[in-house]
This record gives structure tokens, sequence and C-alpha cells, in this order.
């Protein structure tokens, strides 16, 4: 059975089982037993969960939030409810709404991923969303990380769930006894959650399907082969499958950064993870041009693309397609995954040729407003009546006609 068939099942029995399939995965995948009380992070968990972030850590995760409000505020702007008359008898325009429901994915395992709960619930939040639902693998002793639970409380999340991967996912899709469905699924995950994330869309709404981690990092001559060595081993230290790409100009500078993977990845404890990723996903290109090297990160459209050139402004007017773009060689991947302000749930696998980062805009919906006086209905009788006669919509001719009929 291959992983759709899989996921497939599972979301096929939460919706016919409900917490009865919740419970009976959880304890086959995540090796823990509980009852469906227990399903719920109660309200006290959570209030207790705060004193776990010493002072240096919250003051770290309050600047961190802070970047990525003053970031994510601006993109509101714009995003207003607004009306127009066209003349003086026709009004348009468009209302924005928030999306009601949304639920949030926070990974699992041994790290506590604190920087995906600032990142999908911060836009969420300021969008107007008013339930937020997180939800998130227990550990063997049924709890959930502290320091999630910690800034899950700081950002005001109330509801959350001790439930991971395909079932989770199902859950918040097609809603059970104890979790109530919600309108649009966010977060990464790993391949059971993108693909359940495939497979429940349509009867929610979805960010993106996340992959694995990509950088492409195009460099001049003139480029710090100890930065860009770093920089791609950062991003190899999340997984397999991944990209790790160097693009240069300078032979001298591919060799250096060759000769560098090796002694720095034997400096991390996680080394033999590193070397396996970066084994099956690292590439150096050396091209004559930087504007070759622009064009094939176009071809790539890379979730990451860090620029270590002279003029990197003038080089980003180039790119078309990429997740983020980090300018100069004091900008790396990590800052703008941990504190910069801009979101780090960006498009992978090539998909940053047509989606965008998470924002705002993920959180919103656009309803147009249209509203005719008779006089502006009468102005576009003859218009509307051909294009309907084209068309053949008889009844959709008739539904403007009679309201007309009196009209000579």
């Amino acid at each position: 059975m291959n992983i759709e068939q899989t996921v497939k099942k599972i979301i096929n029995d939460v919706r016919a089982n409900g917490d009865k399939a919740l419970l009976s995965y959880t304890k086959k995948f995540d090796g823990v037993s509980m009852t469906k009380t227990q399903l719920k992070v109660s309200k006290q968990e959570i209030k207790d969960s705060r004193s776990v972030l010493r002072d240096d850590i919250f003051k770290a995760v309050k600047e961190a939030k802070r970047n990525i409000e003053n970031f994510h505020k601006k993109q509101i702007h714009g995003r207003k409810t607004w009306y127009r008359g066209s003349t003086k008898t026709v009004l348009l325009g468009e209302r924005y709404t928030p999306i009601e429901s949304v639920g949030v994915y926070i990974p699992g395992g041994t790290a506590p991923l604190v920087s995906s709960v600032l990142m999908t619930v911060i836009p969420a939040r300021l969008a107007g969303v008013k339930r937020i639902v997180a939800v998130t693998p227990p550990q063997k002793n049924k709890q959930i990380n502290k320091y999630i639970l910690a800034v899950l409380d700081f950002l005001r999340v109330r509801e959350v769930y001790r439930i991971g991967g395909a079932q989770a996912i199902a859950a918040l899709a097609v809603g059970t006894k104890t979790i109530s469905k919600v309108d649009k699924i966010v977060g990464p995950g790993n391949i059971y959650v993108s693909v359940a994330k495939k497979l429940v869309y349509g009867a929610v709404d979805i960010d993106m399907i996340a992959g694995p981690s990509e950088i492409v990092i195009i460099a001049d001559k003139d480029a710090n082969p100890k930065y860009i060595t770093a920089d791609l081993i950062s991003q190899a230290e999340h997984g397999e499958n991944g990209k790790f790409i160097l693009i240069t100009t300078s032979k001298l500078v591919a060799e250096k950064v060759n000769a560098l993977i090796k002694k720095q990845v034997a400096l991390f404890p996680g080394k033999k993870a590193i070397e396996k990723s970066l084994d099956k996903g690292k590439k150096i290109l050396i091209v004559k041009t930087l504007d070759n090297a622009v064009s094939i990160v176009n071809q790539i459209a890379p979730e990451h693309l860090e620029l270590h050139v002279s003029k990197p402004q003038r080089l980003a007017k180039k790119i078309k397609n990429t997740g983020a773009i980090f300018l100069g060689e004091y900008s790396p991947v990590a800052v703008g995954d941990y504190i910069a302000g801009p979101n780090h749930v960006l498009p992978t696998g090539g998909m940053a040729r047509v989606f965008s980062p998470l924002s705002i805009d993920d959180f919103l919906k656009k309803s147009s407003v249209i509203c005719y006086s008779r006089k502006g209905l009468k102005n576009v009788k003859k218009s509307l009546s051909l294009l309907a006669d084209l068309e053949g919509m008889d009844a959709h001719k008739k539904s403007l006609l009679i309201r007309l009929e009196h009209e000579s």
C-alpha cells in the first residue's frame, strides 16, 4: 500500500469512526495510549506551560512576535472593504472578511518548532480569524512539548489537541465529537501530513503542500565560502530529499565550499543525518555569468534564495520565481526562519512559480459587491440581452426584462 492509499484509509476511518480512530492511530503511530477526554489539552495545562519560558527565551519570543506582527500588519493595507460608484446608478466594490476557523498543524519530534507556531498563528490572528485550533502530536508521556504549548498560550490559542499525523488533518477536515471541523488547515508536516492536506483539499482549504527544504545560493568571486557552507548545512539540517545548491561564477569559491562542507558538518552532533541529506541533495554549479545563475534559479523556483554577490539588490530584480530572497552575506536563511518578520512558510518543489509565502491573504476572503439602480439596469439592457442571447440563456435575459417590463 503506497502513502496516498494509506492516508486515504486513515481519512475514511476518521470520517467513519471519529475519536475512536484518532485514539487508535495515536497508539499505533505515536505509541501513546489515551482516552477520549485526553485528546484536548486542558486550559490549566496550557496556562501552566508558561512557566517553562525563561526570561531570556520569553524576550526572544516577544521580539520575534513583534517583528512578525509588524511585517504582516503592512500586508493588511489594501485588503480593506471598498465601494465605488462607477456611475450615479451603479455601486461596485469588494468586501473582505476573515475565514472563521483555522487549524494549525505543529509538527512533533524532538525539536519544539516554536517558530512554526509564531508564523502560522500571528497572520491568522491579525486577519481576524475567530477560532484558531492547534494540533500537535503527543510525546510518550502524553504531554505536548511545553515550549510549543507556552507559545500557543502567549498567542492566546486556547483550543489545542494532542493529535498528529494524517489523522489530525482528517479530524480538522471532517470533524469528530471532540474536534469540530475547521475551514482551513495551515502548517508544515511530514509526507503523510502533506498527502492528507492534498486529499482533504476541497472539503477544506489549505495553505500549500509543503515539501523538503530548499536553498539556492548565487555567489560571485568575492563571496565568503564559510558563510555559504554554513547556510547550505543549515538547510540540510531539516532532513532528507531537500535541495542544497550553490551556483557560482567562481571556480575557487566552488572548490573552497566543497572542501569546507565536510569540516563544518563534522562539528555538529547530528552530522550523520546532515551528511545523508547533503549526499542526496547537494549540488555545486559553476556558470559563466550571474545572468546564467538567474536563469537556473527561475527554472528551479526554490523555497529560499540567497544572493552572495556585490550588488544583490540589482540581481534580485531579475528573480521571478522564489519563496524568499535573502540579500547579501549577512542575511542567512536562519534570520528569516526565526526573527526577521516575513513568513517562513514558503512554497517548495518549484511551486514558487505560482505560490507565495503564507500571509494575511491566506486568512481573508473577498466577496464582490454589486448594486444597480433601475436606471443603471436599464442602461445595460441591450448589452446584457445580446450576451444572454448569444449564450442561449433565456432565463437570464428574462430576469433582466421582468424588472423593466413597463419601460418604453
